[in-house]
């Protein structure tokens, strides 16, 4: 019995068809395209308030942040009042930056600028932007 060792190669499949993979690979870009868009953005949006005597300041003192729901924030994690003198006690803070939004509530900030009171703290600053006259 004889067998054959040579296979003939179809002529039709000498050619790969890339076309179903274009597809797939546009199917992977449309969605990461589309899931990157509804990552959110770290970080809290606030609005500053207006000041025609604002300055620049060029020291970097700690950052306490406002927002327009009373929630104060310190390096991107919220606090409660309770909790901040704690905190500044235990960083030795010298110095504070408040950046309060607009709507936020005067006596949150008030409560924030007596705790720094009731620790020493007198380099405060509040964050606003410049209005042109």
């Amino acid at each position: 019995m004889k067998f054959k060792r040579e296979s003939k190669i179809n002529a039709g499949l000498k050619q790969i068809d890339i076309v179903p993979l274009i597809d797939c690979v546009f199917l992977l870009l449309i969605f990461f395209m589309l899931s990157s868009s509804f990552v959110a953005v770290p970080g809290i949006n606030i609005e500053l308030p207006e000041a025609v005597s604002a300055k620049r300041v060029d020291t970097r003192p700690l950052t306490v942040v406002i927002s327009s729901e009373n929630i104060i924030y310190i390096e991107d994690r919220p606090y409660a009042a309770s909790e901040i003198e704690e905190y500044f006690r235990e960083k030795n803070v010298d110095s504070i930056f408040i950046r309060a939004d607009k709507k936020a509530s005067v006596g949150t900030i008030v409560a924030v600028w007596d705790i720094c009171k009731k620790l020493n703290i007198n380099r405060i600053g509040i964050a606003t932007t410049y209005q042109e006259q």
